[in-house]
């Protein structure tokens, strides 16, 4: 068996950063702040807040996040998965139409063990994909390569919400 491993040390190094950076939770902080266009939220529904991953894996990547401030999935009332569903089914629409992806990852990880850089704050994880996006960059030089910026993005992403609240 072959057990080869790609180590990533500085996603961790990422993750300690943030968390002594600012106390208290990033997510419910900018969604109480509603200052939109400066934290990436390119969608607000009843429950929850499509917004774009400031360190993205992905060009596009996005998280839902429930406004409520919960770290599992089964925490979250009927109303607020439905919702959070609701909310990551357009964000993926808006995705597709603003930058035609061939594929995604849609994620969720809970616990610190499994990943989350945020544990008590649940949060789902859209990554756009596309054939060949993954290459040497990262394995050599530590670096992601994002195509796209990010504010080109966003604008892009409320542009295509706009045009579509007009037509419903």
């Amino acid at each position: 068996m072959n057990n080869k491993r790609l180590w990533a040390p500085w996603r961790s190094a990422y993750v300690t950063a943030i968390d002594q950076k600012k106390k208290g939770c990033v997510f419910c902080r900018i969604h109480s702040e509603q200052k939109d266009k400066k934290n990436l939220i390119f969608k607000r529904s009843q429950h929850c807040f499509a917004v774009l991953n400031i360190f993205p894996y992905n060009n596009g990547h996005a998280m839902v996040i429930p406004y409520r401030h919960v770290g599992e999935l089964r925490k979250l009332t009927k109303f607020e998965k439905q919702d959070l569903l609701d909310t990551l089914e357009y964000a993926q629409a808006l995705l597709d139409k603003v930058l035609k992806p061939q594929g995604y990852n849609i994620g969720i990880n809970v616990g610190r063990l499994a990943g989350a850089g945020f544990p008590n704050h649940f949060h789902i994880h859209i990554v756009p994909r596309w054939k060949g996006d993954v290459n040497f960059m990262p394995v050599t030089a530590g670096t992601k390569v994002i195509s796209q910026s990010m504010t080109v993005v966003f604008k892009e992403l409320c542009r295509e919400d706009q045009r579509r609240n007009r037509k419903a």
